[in-house]
Order: structure tokens, then C-alpha cells, then sequence
């Protein structure tokens, strides 16, 4: 497995675990107040999807780039 395909694997199951934490945030607001832990869990998910995203997003790039060159 190549650093890019273990890195879009990566990406979708971090979707999948930033999925879960919103409905469970959602879930947590229909019956009160959450606690604040709850209201924070999707951000660390968001945060390295947008890593890996921003980086699944410039591979194309950079493959041109160097077939090119």
C-alpha cells in the first residue's frame, strides 16, 4: 500500500469518525446541554481531514508536475 492510498484510507475513515461525532453532538443537543468535550469531538477529525484532504487534493498536481518534468 502506497503513502497515497494508506492516506485516502485514512481520509475516509476519519469522515466516518467526523460523521459520528456530529450526530452524536446533534443527538446530545435534542436532550440538552452538551458537555463541552462532546460539542469539541468533531474537531480533531476535521482538522486532519483537512489535512490529508488538502494533500489528496494537490496529488493530481504533483503527479502532472513530475511527468512533465
Amino acid at each position: 500500500m502506497t503513502f497515497a492510498q494508506w492516506m485516502r484510507q485514512g481520509h475516509r475513515w476519519l469522515s466516518i469518525l467526523f460523521t459520528l461525532a456530529v450526530i452524536a453532538n446533534f443527538a446530545a443537543m435534542a436532550i440538552g446541554t452538551p458537555p463541552m468535550w462532546l460539542v469539541y469531538a468533531p474537531l480533531p477529525p476535521l482538522f486532519l481531514m483537512l489535512v490529508s484532504g488538502l494533500y489528496l487534493f494537490a496529488l493530481p498536481y504533483a503527479a502532472r508536475r513530475r511527468a512533465r518534468g
